[in-house]
């Protein structure tokens, strides 16, 4: 059985020439077909995915599966490295910036949020205030479990395990598997 990344490279020449037709469109098309193609199961329902979002994030890499009902938002802040998957259900707000390592899985489910609404003035709704940008930042060789959430202002170190459910409030280090909420380490990976 051929892995993602080996049929990536088979038909990576095609995949080329689906992004190059893409390119035709102007960017609030091409954000428009993103969002049509959500729900576009199969092969070319994530080749689809794959090419609009080479044209409209900041940085795709090789490899990138997008499967069905992923809800992205402000992707031109998001940048994904080589060989990521990210599985149904799962939420991406990256309004504050999201950089995504090399060897990521973000199971089904998870919300990764790098906005924060205001809340300091008493005197104006909640929902009227400036909202804040809290970058994330995904390194390499991450493991987001189910359902995981993952809050602004933090970093997950490379090596790192997200487990099922966990609210991520601040930064993980390296080779940590985290859980609960808030999340916090309960073992060592080395």
């Amino acid at each position: 059985m051929q892995r993602g990344r080996d049929k990536f490279k088979k038909y990576k020449g095609i995949i080329n020439i689906i992004c190059a037709f893409y390119s035709i469109f102007p960017k609030k098309i091409q954000n428009k077909l993103l969002i049509l193609n959500r729900r576009k199961t199969g092969y070319f329902g994530l080749i689809k995915r794959y090419c609009l979002l080479k044209k409209l994030a900041k940085k795709i890499g090789d490899n990138v599966s997008i499967h069905p009902d992923v809800y992205l938002f402000n992707v031109q802040n998001l940048i994904i490295g080589d060989n990521v998957s990210i599985h149904p259900m799962s939420y991406i707000e990256a309004y504050g910036g999201v950089e995504i390592g090399n060897d990521v899985s973000i199971a089904h489910g998870v919300t990764i949020m790098s906005v924060n609404h205001g809340y300091s003035d008493i005197n104006v709704p909640i929902k009227e205030q400036q909202v804040e940008a809290r970058p994330i930042v995904i390194k390499d060789n991450v493991w987001i479990g189910a359902k995981a959430t993952i809050l602004g202002n933090t970093v997950i170190s490379n090596g790192t395990i997200v487990g099922a459910g966990a609210v991520v409030t601040k930064n993980v280090e390296k080779n940590k598997i985290v859980a609960g909420v808030p999340a916090k380490a309960i073992k060592s990976r080395d």
